[in-house]
């Protein structure tokens, strides 16, 4: 009798923590959805979070590393640091009053729900854009910029500046519906965002995108669909094809190429040697990965820590440029939705090289491109090869600050960038 008392408290505890942890702003069932755009709230269970806090607590963690530096990962003291605040200090929902102070939306597209933030400026000539995040970030890292793009008046910019802001959760991310099947790359998703668009009203828009964005972001602009006018991006496809071989053979950089391809040539190549581990796995065994990913918050953590480390300006140390609630809002949202497997599975699908130009993503693009090199970012792309690579290549600069995730740790410096990149196509 008691055994199955106790097992049918375990099951109804089960059954809450995987009830969903998030709430839709109507009833309308996806079946009779069809184009329908939805509001959006989140509200996550309290006994998810409490989940959450029970298993950081019962964490077992590794010995210390037998080094002094990051070169076995991410340090021991750095990540008992953060998950410490995790545990006992971190409010996600200061998180969600973020996201719910803001227009939020889901509408089914290609059968997925797809969830978005919808800011329009209260100009009405405001250009309408389209930013697509990467990984392992999410739409925390453009939450900065929205303001300052739909009301450039108020952080220095002219009415003229304002843009219409779309920014919506890659399939299988944050609060996006998760594929259950095979096909959800980057041209996939490219066609949705342009259904969205349409489905917003807008007949003309721009794209933008970093990292994985990039990709989509490229891929739209291959697609060319009416309206889309140009796109920005800020981790290009620059690589040529003869350099591509040449890196992928371990060989040092040729004594024929400029300082700046020298330099973006090592960093690809260093990438590849000493700092791709992460997407070798996913590209191969994202379900593997998968299995850590959803069940252990430190994992995860731990996971995501390593990149923001690698990929900020911030000298290997991601807490000089993103605060600890910045990083915890974004690994929260991908343990609350258990998205770290499903957002793994993008490498999976598209098992490309993202850095390379002409035969996997460049070649076929002729609408306007703008580009915007950050001192942080994976590689610094020369304007050599960036002019090489994109045919109408209208906007290209070098900044000094900022990295991979350039919209979250420099977002004025970005929002200027974004001005400056689409002014020619208003």
């Amino acid at each position: 009798m008691k055994t199955n008392i106790a097992r049918t408290l375990i099951i109804g505890a089960l059954t809450l923590l995987n009830a969903p942890v998030f709430a839709q702003g109507n009833s309308t069932n996806k079946s009779n959805a069809s184009t329908a755009i939805r509001p959006f709230h989140v509200h996550v269970k309290e006994a998810v979070l409490t989940d959450l806090h029970n298993r950081i607590a019962a964490t077992r963690w590794p010995d210390k590393e037998t080094v002094t530096d990051r070169s076995q990962g991410v340090q021991l003291e750095q990540i008992q640091s953060l998950v410490r605040y995790w545990g006992t200090t971190y409010d996600w929902r200061k998180a969600e009053a973020k996201l719910n102070a803001l227009p939020q939306f889901v509408t089914n597209i290609d059968g997925l729900d797809i969830h978005f933030i919808h800011v329009r400026s209260k100009n009405p000539h405001a250009l309408p854009l389209i930013i697509t995040h990467g990984w392992p970030g999410s739409v925390f890292e453009q939450i900065k910029i929205i303001s300052p793009l739909t009301n450039p008046e108020a952080y220095g910019g002219k009415a003229d500046d304002s843009f219409d802001v779309v920014i919506p959760s890659m399939p299988g991310y944050g609060f996006s519906e998760i594929p259950k099947g095979t096909g959800w790359g980057p041209d996939r998703i490219a066609r949705a965002w342009d259904v969205l668009m349409k489905r917003l009203g807008y007949t003309h828009y721009v794209s933008q995108g970093g990292d994985w964005g990039s990709v989509i972001a490229d891929a739209e602009a291959r697609q060319k669909p009416d309206g889309l006018l140009g796109i920005h991006v800020n981790m290009p496809a620059t690589v040529p094809a003869e350099i591509a071989k040449l890196i992928n053979t371990g060989a040092p950089a040729p004594a024929e190429l400029s300082d700046k391809e020298k330099a973006a040539y090592n960093s690809i190549s260093n990438l590849y040697t000493k700092g791709a581990g992460y997407a070798g796995i996913m590209v191969t065994r994202p379900q593997t990965i998968g299995y850590g990913l959803s069940d252990s918050p430190v994992a995860l953590a731990s996971y995501f820590l390593d990149k923001f480390n690698d990929w900020t300006h911030s000298g290997g140390d991601a807490s000089k440029v993103l605060t600890k609630d910045d990083m915890l809002d974004d690994i929260t949202l991908y343990w609350l939705t258990n998205t770290g497997t499903s957002g793994a599975r993008l490498y999976w699908e598209n098992n490309n090289n993202n850095f390379n130009a002409v035969e996997q993503r460049t070649s076929e693009i002729t609408i306007p491109v703008a580009v915007t090199v950050f001192p942080g970012e994976i590689y610094q792309a020369p304007k050599s090869w960036t002019e090489r690579a994109y045919s109408n290549l209208i906007y290209f600069h070098e900044v000094d600050k900022g990295g991979h995730f350039a919209a979250w740790e420099q977002p004025q410096l970005f929002t200027e960038e974004l001005r400056a990149a689409f002014k020619s196509l208003r």
